[in-house]
């Protein structure tokens, strides 16, 4: 059996956001190593018996380093079992996939992909603005604002022009630290700016400011995203009297499962194939 690693985004929260793919994973894995910030409500659609930890390392909080994760995944693929790296987001953004391909690759260990919705474009979806527009917006700048160094930048490093939006992942509540490093950066102090909290999950929260006042932003809690630029502006709640519900956190696969197939039903049509899983130790 070739020995495979699947590094899986977890998307911001939501189940009903995880890819087909990476649910079914879930459902097939012997190992499953995620991060702090992955939610409860994705952890519980695991495979009932397989071994899950958290190999979370948020500021203050370290429970392992960075070498064990990659040695705890390089052994659990050599015994053959189905090995999950899960992580928020998307994996290749702002996490350590970069150093974990290079030790699976260094190991000899098959690894894939499986890509997951990254905060930004939650945030962006769920604050119903968009990260770019013709008319405003021609690129979108990704920083993070490394609120767990002491080696903090003055700035992000170059002048940011007026038609960019900057989604800033993990700004912290040093709120005035960010705002001289985006004055320091060329931003106009009246940019708008739209500050994020638990995108597409329960709690989710929104504060609207402009660079010159985002000293003042209230702390927010984690996971947390800052979009800044002409189009971080308040969001439009004329729409909120239409009902929108998502499926309740502690609702269970079979659940979506049921209601997927119900769906078929209705539309005439029957379930889709199942992604397919290179290492499977038990059919699935």
């Amino acid at each position: 059996m070739n020995a495979t690693v699947y590094l899986v985004g977890a998307g911001p929260g939501d189940p009903d956001l995880l890819t087909r793919k990476a649910l079914r994973l879930l459902q097939c894995a012997d190992v499953v190593l995620h991060d702090d910030l992955v939610s409860p409500e994705i952890l519980q659609l695991v495979r009932s018996g397989a071994l899950t930890q958290n190999v979370g390392k948020r500021c203050g909080q370290k429970r392992i380093t960075q070498q064990q994760i990659h040695a705890r995944m390089i052994d659990a693929a050599r015994q053959g079992k189905i090995v999950i790296r899960l992580q928020g987001g998307d994996p290749l953004l702002y996490g350590r996939a970069g150093e974990e391909m290079d030790a699976l690759r260094n190991a000899g260990i098959q690894f894939e992909i499986v890509p997951g919705i990254t905060a930004a474009f939650a945030a962006a979806a769920s604050a119903k603005i968009p990260l770019t527009d013709r008319r405003l917006a021609s690129k979108v700048i990704f920083h993070t604002a490394h609120h767990c160094k002491e080696d903090v930048p003055a700035d992000f490093g170059s002048a940011i022009s007026s038609d960019s939006t900057l989604a800033i992942y993990m700004p912290g509540h040093d709120y005035a630290r960010l705002q001289n490093q985006l004055l320091a950066s060329g931003v106009d102090p009246e940019t708008p700016c739209l500050l994020i909290s638990r995108a597409m999950r329960p709690g989710e929260s929104f504060h609207a400011t402009v660079v010159g006042k985002l000293s003042l932003a209230p702390r927010v809690s984690a996971p947390s995203i800052l979009l800044v630029g002409l189009l971080a502006k308040p969001p439009h709640r004329a729409d909120a009297a239409i009902a929108f519900s998502r499926i309740e956190a502690n609702q269970s696969y079979s659940a979506l499962e049921n209601m997927t197939m119900q769906c078929a039903s209705v539309l005439g049509d029957g379930p889709a194939p199942s992604p397919t899983i290179r290492n499977s130790g038990r059919g699935c």
